[in-house]
């Protein structure tokens, strides 16, 4: 529908002809493609692909021992509860032991070593994770974007291209065929999306509660009088501790954090070593998947329910994924594989070993396997590590909210960007208050990390399972994987996620609901407010005003023209939107360059500065009326180094030399402008007859200095109006229920949509506007 809209803007061909120059006439006849102002623009930077260059290996091994402070401290803490949660009613045999090692060794290493760190790190959005990070790529290569926003210009963005295999399949050109045509696959995936996100903000409320609370609780150990309450409140203390220091933003500790984590791994690694050869090195003998044969044999059904205790041993999996944009590829591989994977797997074999011989003290495995010396210094780094732990899944849930809001799917809120180095670390005050008095009210409500764990290992799965199922689609329609590896897949990583799922429901009564409940609250404020956000969309797409309309607003006489720019925001990316009529209709005046200006997200992580603007001229020249679309990535800043509206002009200054050189050539001066010097447009009329060479080249040199001449007015236009000054002019649309629609309707715009509407950020508030010279205009659509 889009692409409809703006072909009356293209033309490929054109006839220049001059007029007769003395006594006879030229025809002129070139093959002259016309470039659109958006395709022109779109081209000039071929930009580099961000994520793709070649990294030196200082540097990789450099972002390597970073990324251990960040990435790994949620799943480095799980052997602080694993099998107090597997074995929550005791260990009936000793075997059991075996076969629940074996469950953890073939978890961790299918789902985090081959699932992730080989497979879904291949899927990155020009080296950023997550599962909007899928949904992106399935949106880049296929339409199923919900509003009509869609531009030929964006697939030239230098971080937009995909390599796709030059081989096209039947099957994924059937699937690709499928989504675009279907509106219910459309909604579908978008639900999926939304499903994901908000349950990796469930990770990042219980997270924080389940590794402090079972750090904490090592105390015990240490003194019985430290009762289970006293655990409790200094756990709460802890964490309201450690969202009050969320401001000061990852990246001020981030050297501190991967030291602490490598100590932490260290100790867990050689305290794991020394009990597996101390106390019962036979139970290497796990690693034959035998044993967890004959463990659901002899167990049934409680071995099944166990796994939910097991599943938490790959918690932060998800962050791999979703924290590789601060990194690269290859320092995540190699951080893993040489320190993370090898010391946790130590660990759990450790506790094993320890375990074979002390059944009776897996409520406490991971303390009471430390040798005495060691018990203090332990518990001290243990404590760091879940709050490290902790942090990490905190920043992961500022990043997929910030992503959320970029694509409309979440109300707005503040994004305060702490960190100059890398753009992904972000920091949203209302989401960090939100998250403290839930992850506050958890921990005292639930008080074991038993009862927590089991609301935890159903948003892990759940994630898991999103980012399998979108992997599927993207092995299918993208990489063009073959049928047999994709059946692969699904039988082993698939299948055991689906049996792990249907583990964590069966203690849906036991906690596990409330991730669901979370979920549900997050999916119907992001339904609510992405719903009417493309219905105001589509109302102000469809009311929108033509060029022509524009021409006949702009022309009129009794309109005044004041000195200076105006940059009038709207949401619409295509055409003008119907405010600007009713600005008019109210204030008969405007400035002297006007710019439409539309803020659009587009489904990549980052847009290159060179490439951030877009602009189209408002037929015709002379009228100084542009459309100006800022492209933003899903982690982009909204608040660069320079302020927007000088970046904004400078680049319009731009666009005016490269259309005088690269549009048509018949070039027509309003009088208006050119009083003293009257630059007849007769020298531009149609003309038939040949001549001479020499009154060619004459010819073109006229046209030369024409060009030239406007061109140096429209510019000292633009300078001229800009040490005036700018007024940025916002539209502010209120939204109700048409006449007759229905009570659901009323109540999703008129009560929810509206409430969120006053009691969160203005639409502009990520723009650098100073409100000296902001003026809002208003007005009520009826959708």
């Amino acid at each position: 529908m889009a692409g409809e809209v703006e072909q009356e803007d293209h033309s490929t061909e054109e006839i220049i002809t001059m007029e007769k120059i003395g006594s006879k006439k030229l025809s002129w006849r070139n093959n002259l493609r016309r470039f659109d102002s958006f395709d022109i623009e779109s081209r000039t930077i071929s930009g580099s692909r961000h994520g793709s260059n070649v990294k030196e290996w200082s540097v990789i091994l450099h972002l390597a021992f970073q990324s251990i402070g960040i990435v790994y401290g949620d799943i480095g803490t799980s052997p602080l509860y694993v099998y107090a949660s597997t074995f929550s009613n005791g260990v009936k045999h000793e075997d059991d032991i075996l076969g629940a090692f074996s469950i953890i060794f073939y978890t961790i290493t299918l789902s985090t070593l081959v699932k992730y760190i080989f497979i879904v790190l291949r899927a990155t959005d020009n080296g950023d994770g997550g599962t909007f990070a899928l949904y992106s790529l399935i949106c880049r290569y296929a339409k199923v974007g919900m509003t009509p926003s869609e531009q030929a210009e964006d697939n030239n963005i230098s971080n937009f291209q995909l390599e796709l295999p030059s081989k096209r399949l039947k099957g994924a050109t059937w699937v690709k065929s499928r989504l675009e045509k279907s509106n219910f696959a459309k909604y579908f995936l978008l639900l999926f999306t939304m499903l994901g996100t908000s349950m990796l903000i469930g990770d990042g409320i219980f997270t924080p509660c389940i590794s402090v609370l079972s750090a904490v609780g090592g105390i015990k150990e240490a003194t019985p009088a430290m009762t289970q309450d006293r655990i409790v409140w200094i756990s709460a203390v802890i964490l309201i501790g450690l969202f009050m220091v969320q401001r000061f933003g990852t990246d001020k500790v981030g050297y501190t954090f991967s030291p602490i984590l490598i100590l932490w791994f260290a100790l867990i690694g050689g305290i794991g070593l020394y009990n597996f050869i101390n106390f019962d090195p036979i139970v290497i003998k796990a690693l034959n998947p035998k044993y967890i044969v004959e463990y659901f044999i002899r167990n049934k059904k409680e071995a099944w329910i166990s796994l939910c205790g097991t599943v938490l041993s790959i918690t932060g999996a998800e962050a791999l994924f979703a924290d590789v944009g601060h990194f690269t590829v290859r320092s995540i591989q190699i951080s893993t594989c040489t320190i993370t994977y090898p010391a946790i797997i130590l660990a759990y074999a450790g506790q094993s070993a320890f375990l074979r011989k002390h059944p009776d003290l897996v409520s406490s495995a991971f303390y009471k396997s430390i040798p005495g010396p060691l018990y203090w210094p332990m518990f001290v780094v243990a404590v760091l590590a879940a709050i490290i732990a902790s942090q990490s899944l905190i920043s992961g849930t500022f990043s997929v909210v910030q992503q959320s809001l970029s694509l409309g799917c979440f109300p707005r809120v503040k994004i305060v960007h702490t960190s100059t180095n890398y753009k992904g670390q972000v920091y949203i005050p209302e989401i960090n208050y939100l998250l403290m008095v839930a992850c506050v009210a958890v921990t005292l409500g639930f008080r074991s990390s038993v009862q927590i764990g089991n609301a935890y290992g159903l948003a892990v799965v759940f994630v898991m399972m999103i980012t399998s199922c979108l992997l599927v689609l993207i092995m299918v329609m993208i990489w063009k994987t073959h049928i047999l590896l994709i059946i692969l897949y699904i039988v082993t990583i698939g299948a055991m996620e689906l049996v792990y799922l249907s583990s964590v429901l069966y203690k849906f009564d036991q906690g596990g609901y409330l991730p669901l409940v979370f979920a549900a609250v997050l999916m119907a404020i992001m339904l609510v407010w992405n719903n009417v956000y493309r219905r105001k969309y589509n109302y102000e797409f469809d009311h929108k005003i033509s060029p022509a309309k524009v021409n006949d607003i702009v022309n009129n006489m009794t309109l005044f023209r004041m000195p200076g720019i105006a940059l009038f925001y709207s949401d619409l990316v295509h055409g003008i939107p119907p405010i600007f009529k009713h600005y008019v209709g109210n204030v008969p005046a405007l400035h002297s360059v006007l710019v439409f200006v539309s803020s659009k997200s587009v489904p990549i992580s980052k847009v290159p500065l060179e490439e951030r603007f877009l602009f189209r001229r408002v037929e015709t020249k002379g009228l100084n009326v542009f459309r100006c679309v800022a492209r933003y990535g899903y982690r982009d800043s909204h608040k660069e180094s320079e302020p927007f509206e000088k970046m904004l002009v400078e680049k319009l200054r731009d666009f005016i030399k490269t259309d005088f050189l690269l549009s048509r050539c018949d070039i027509r001066v309003p009088v208006a402008e050119t009083d003293q010097e009257e630059l007849s447009n007769d020298r531009l009329v149609n003309g038939g007859d040949q001549i001479e060479d020499e009154n060619v080249e004459h010819a073109k040199e006229e046209i030369k200095q024409l060009q030239d001449e406007v061109l140096e007015r429209e510019i000292e236009t633009v300078d001229k109006a800009w040490n005036y000054g700018v007024v940025h002019l916002i539209g502010e649309s209120e939204v109700f229920a048409g006449p007759g629609a229905r009570l659901g309707k009323r109540i999703l715009i008129d009560y929810i949509y509206n409430f969120l509407e006053r009691n969160l950020r203005q639409s502009v508030q990520g723009f650098d506007i100073p409100h000296k010279r902001m003026v809002k205009v208003g007005m009520t659509y009826e959708l």
